[in-house]
């Protein structure tokens, strides 16, 4: 495999790579550079955690610092969209070492937080704007942003941004950069939303796959555990409490503020992530799991994508995934970058055949254990080494006044519903627009994802009746 500088990428940046430990391209790294540092459209499949944030990153990087144009107020440079705020501050996170080289500015644009900060900074002249479409379009029609001098264009997770409804939007802001600049779009699938884009928008594109979200991945084993219902929380403590990371994965918001609130009161810190948390709480959550002050993150599919946390051993389905892309995204959470990682699906008695119907699609082959309990010895061969529980499991030790005012966060504290931040609300712009598309029922169990084939909600959702949003 060819090294960064052989593959183009200027020296300073490849120092900068270097000094985080970065110093073989991945496949679509190693696929796409030549070309887009060359200056070509580029459509690169691959899924998340396959190395495409730095893909294209580098590539920008270069050809703003090699351009002769100047940052002017309200008119940045260069724009990234991604689908939600998680994955729009991971990438800035990610470009903030390599802008800092050449003295670059980024600003992030998304919801759920005050405009004004955002207004204030591209006013005064950025580089970079790394953005939400909903935000991005409200900022541009208030006056405050102008797209008249990008001079490249990312469009990162399309295919997500596609199933969350943001197409339109995407089209419309697509349509306010100039023609002539360079265009760069990846995703995991192309569906036919996301195949319109490339039609409408990229000029010949160089086209690369590698790691694409069909593709098995060696170091990722995969488990369906089938359980009876009296017993997934009791076997998701015990799975919890081993060592390291876990991932969670709940198919709505009241679900997993629920199933965190469990986890926490017997003994596994515990913080949630999901539509119904407002920015700050969202972004303390997963400080909190980033540093492992928390070991457990029980979440909605809004963390299914683009959510990078290092060394997550273990991703559990609490409850099966509707359709089987959801099933690999949430999936990708672990066995990133080479790391070994290992899937479980908790399976009840009336979801087997959503169950065998979900892996045939996603084209796994798991191995199916039927378990009594928690005291199964499988759990221990999955999730190996000393069960350790902490009394009340995350302790929340922020001031009264502060847990008062944002509640909801890490120990599955109470939070009123549809809070505010800033002009947006608390729940995610992903979920706002899915809810939109009919992608979660008003009947019956609100708040809920699509319904496996059986109908309605299966025994093992950890949701109740009350409304999810």
């Amino acid at each position: 495999m060819s090294s960064f500088l052989e593959l183009g990428v200027p020296a300073d940046l490849s120092d900068v790579l270097a000094s985080q430990g970065i110093t073989d391209p991945t496949p679509i790294q190693a696929a796409t550079l030549p070309d887009s540092l060359g200056g070509r459209d580029v459509l690169g499949r691959g899924r998340t955690g396959s190395g495409k944030t730095l893909a294209f990153l580098l590539p920008l990087v270069a050809r703003l610092d090699a351009s002769r144009s100047r940052r002017t107020p309200k008119r940045p440079r260069a724009l990234i969209l991604a689908p939600t705020r998680e994955l729009v501050a991971q990438i800035d996170a990610a470009l903030a070492p390599l802008a800092a080289v050449h003295g670059l500015r980024t600003r992030t644009v998304f919801g759920g937080v005050g405009q004004n900060p955002q207004v204030t900074a591209i006013r005064q002249g950025v580089d970079f704007v790394l953005a939400c479409p909903g935000r991005l379009e409200d900022l541009i029609k208030q006056g405050h942003v102008d797209l008249g001098q990008v001079e490249v264009t990312v469009l990162d997770e399309a295919d997500h941004m596609a199933d969350l409804g943001f197409l339109p939007a995407v089209r419309r802001i697509l349509e306010q950069t100039p023609r002539g600049g360079q265009r760069m779009l990846f995703s995991a699938t192309l569906d036919s939303g996301v195949n319109v884009l490339v039609k409408r928008f990229l000029t010949n594109p160089a086209t690369h796959e590698a790691d694409s979200a069909q593709s098995p991945i060696s170091t990722m084993d995969h488990h369906v555990l089938h359980v009876h219902r009296d017993h997934r929380v009791s076997v998701l403590v015990d799975l919890t409490s081993a060592p390291g990371r876990t991932v969670v994965f709940t198919r709505t918001k009241h679900g997993a503020k629920n199933l965190a609130k469990q986890l926490n009161s017997r003994g596994v810190p515990t913080v949630e992530l999901h539509g119904n948390l407002a920015q700050n709480a969202r972004t303390r959550n997963m400080e909190a799991f980033h540093s492992g002050k928390a070991s457990t993150l029980v979440a909605t599919d809004i963390a299914a994508r683009g959510i990078h946390v290092d060394d997550v051993a273990l991703v559990v389905h609490a409850d099966p995934p509707a359709e089987h892309k959801a099933y690999l995204h949430r999936s990708g959470r672990t066995a990133r970058a080479g790391a070994a990682g290992t899937v479980i699906t908790l399976m009840t008695d009336q979801q087997v055949k959503d169950v065998r119907d979900l892996t045939r699609a996603a084209k796994i082959s798991p191995t199916t254990t039927k378990i009594s309990g928690p005291s199964h010895p499988v759990l221990a061969q999955l999730a190996p080494g000393e069960r350790v529980l902490v009394a009340g499991g995350l302790k929340d030790d922020r001031p009264a006044e502060d847990r008062n005012q944002s509640r909801g966060g890490g120990g599955g504290g109470r939070r009123r519903s549809g809070g505010r931040g800033g002009q947006g609300s608390g729940r995610s712009q992903g979920e706002s627009r899915s809810r939109q598309q009919g992608g979660r029922s008003r009947g019956g169990n609100r708040g809920s994802a699509a319904a496996p084939k059986s109908g309605g909600h299966s025994a093992a959702s950890f949701s109740s009746n009350r409304r999810g949003r």
